[in-house]
């Protein structure tokens, strides 16, 4: 045998081996299955080969720009909520019931549309219900006619009760907005006047009580906007009309952009959300929104799939999103995550008939739970630019839906029984500890803590105007820096891990304008969680907290100090060597 073939066959051997190694580190979900894991977000080895391969394109084309520590209004909210379909339940007691289960999970905000439809029903400004028989004497007249506000008050009764809060879904016509029935029920009304009036009405009736309002839903796929076209334009005057009557109503009110669902399409009644949206961009809709909204289906993939294929929809696509608002010029828009579910459709051997049973992917039930709680970990992590996420969906009233496919997202059985995505979402979040990850906090994220005597001030200078007088502020910072923007006569301390790490005072800190300081400190070479506390012996002012996350730069930097230690070592041993020589 030559020796170049006996080379060649040491070689094919060592490959062999190799390739026997992956196999069976993947198929037994060794360390190798849980790195591509968290790369392709699939399961099966030969699944995540290709993944692996796929995710290696991203190296050969650009990636999106997410301009990470921008600052940002409302993105520090307790970022867990549902949707529900409270006006569905004909009972107060199971309304009552769901959020009573939610708020025991730890949900916070609750996604219920107000239909316009359910609501203005019979002409303009008629806001009463005569559709039911309600006296049994066989016909349905003004006798039978009851307040159709009574059912929304309480629902807003039950949420304030349970000390949740509303994102109120404005969307679903009645059927006297259109003179042309063809245009379907979905259709926006002939005049935009009538729909701003109704969302004007219902802020004005909530006034101090709901806050957030979403205006429409899926404006760029059927049937969300009719049986017509998708009309960034058109959806983006509606937007702005409805956004000055709101504002006018109370300034304090954050409008919210109908969810975009993610789809190819090019055109007719579906239109791509990038598209869709580069469109009410170039309209003028960025004055028209304070918050962005879009959908979170993870489809086919766990939510730690970073393939980022545009043509491919996964849990990470927001990032897209966030990338052309920050392209267009509008990093400070954040986004919010209006539905958010992996779905558990059964096989046709479990539930026969479902309708496009596979159109919204499939996995299993213990997947479904396990990939929403991976989502909002990523989330939270990585997303420094989003706001709220809201799981699809927590219940249906009843089962005649199970022919279709969208169904089986649901959190629990329509009689209340639990399904594994409830009991894993709230042993998630009832055992979180509120965390600042890599990105700009504004005073009020929901993970700094403050002594009840601090109170948010009107700050000139301030990012978004509000800030906050206090003597401490406490939080756990997951990082390897933190920059605090403060203001105040007296040093302020900082202690990490109980230690004080710095004391500091204003004229010691850098100015940036206005009187606001920015005070720099190191927590460590790598990313870790710190408990943080900063204490002052007079009230201090503080605007924002920003954390770093520089572990690969310090890992190179560690690295290149290495290697230039041991070059100068070596160098060393070589001329001692030299001179004994």
């Amino acid at each position: 045998m030559t020796p170049r073939l006996r080379n060649a066959l040491i070689a094919l051997v060592i490959l062999a081996a190799l390739g026997v190694g992956l196999l069976l580190d993947l198929s037994n979900r060794g360390q190798v299955w849980h790195l591509f894991y968290a790369i392709t977000g699939e399961e099966t080895p030969a699944a995540q080969l290709i993944g692996v391969l796929q995710w290696s394109g991203r190296w050969f084309r650009a990636q999106p720009q997410t301009a990470p520590l921008t600052p940002m209004d409302h993105v520090g909210e307790v970022p867990f909520g549902a949707n529900v379909f409270l006006e569905q339940e004909v009972e107060v007691a199971k309304r009552e019931r769901i959020l009573q289960m939610l708020s025991d999970a730890g949900f916070v905000w609750l996604r219920q549309e107000f239909p316009w439809e359910d609501i203005e029903i019979s002409g303009r400004g008629d806001f009463d219900d005569c559709r039911n028989d309600l006296n049994g004497d066989g016909t349905r007249d003004s006798l039978d006619c009851v307040s159709a506000w009574a059912k929304y008050d309480n629902i807003v009764d039950l949420a304030e009760q349970y000390d949740m809060r509303l994102q109120v879904r404005l969307s679903n016509p009645p059927s006297w907005t259109h003179a042309d029935p063809a245009l379907g029920t979905f259709a926006p009304p002939d005049d935009i006047q009538d729909y701003v009036n109704y969302a004007r009405t219902v802020a004005q009736r909530y006034a101090g009580r709901i806050t957030h309002y979403q205006i429409w839903n899926e404006p760029n796929i059927y049937p969300e906007w009719g049986n017509q076209d998708a009309n960034p334009e058109a959806y983006t005057q509606m937007l702005c009309q409805t956004y000055d009557a709101l504002k006018a109503v109370d300034p304090e009110i954050v409008v919210i952009s109908g969810a975009l669902a993610p789809t190819n399409a090019m055109g007719g009644a579906d239109l791509n959300d990038f598209i869709f949206l580069q469109r009410m961009l170039d309209a003028g809709a960025a004055d028209c929104f304070d918050v962005l909204s879009m959908q979170g289906y993870g489809l086919n993939s766990a939510p730690s799939d970073r393939r980022m294929r545009p043509q491919t929809v996964t849990f990470a696509r927001p990032i897209y999103i966030r990338d052309l608002l920050v392209r267009n010029g509008h990093p400070e828009k954040p986004i919010w995550i209006s539905e958010a579910a992996w779905n558990p459709v059964p096989e046709p051997e479990e539930v026969p008939n479902i309708d496009a049973r596979y159109n919204f992917g499939q996995v299993s039930e213990e997947q479904a739970a396990r990939y929403m709680v991976e989502g909002y970990a990523r989330m939270q992590r990585e997303w420094n630019w989003s706001g709220v996420m809201f799981y699809w969906f927590f219940k249906r009233p009843a089962d005649y839906e199970q022919n279709q496919s969208f169904y089986y997202f649901r959190m629990v059985e329509p009689d209340f029984t639990p399904l594994p995505v409830y009991d894993a979402l709230r042993d998630y979040i009832t055992t979180q500890t509120p965390t600042l990850y890599a990105g700009t906090h504004q005073e009020d994220h929901w993970a700094l803590t403050f002594p009840a005597e601090a109170q948010v001030i009107q700050a000139a200078g301030a990012q978004f105007s509000d800030a906050i007088q206090t003597p401490r502020a406490d939080f756990i910072a997951h990082g390897t820096e933190v920059t605090l923007r403060w203001q105040g006569n007296s040093p302020i301390t900082v202690y990490r891990d109980g230690r004080i790490l710095s004391t500091i005072e204003s004229g010691d800190a850098l100015v940036e304008q206005n009187g606001w300081m920015e005070l720099r400190v190191r927590l460590g070479w790598f990313a870790e969680d710190h408990p943080l506390q900063i204490e002052s012996a007079a009230p201090f002012t503080l605007d924002s907290v920003t954390v770093y996350d520089n572990t690969v730069s310090d890992i190179l930097i560690l690295l290149g100090m290495t290697v230039l230690v041991i070059g100068l070592i070596a160098v060393g041993v070589f001329s001692v060597g030299q001179r004994q020589a």
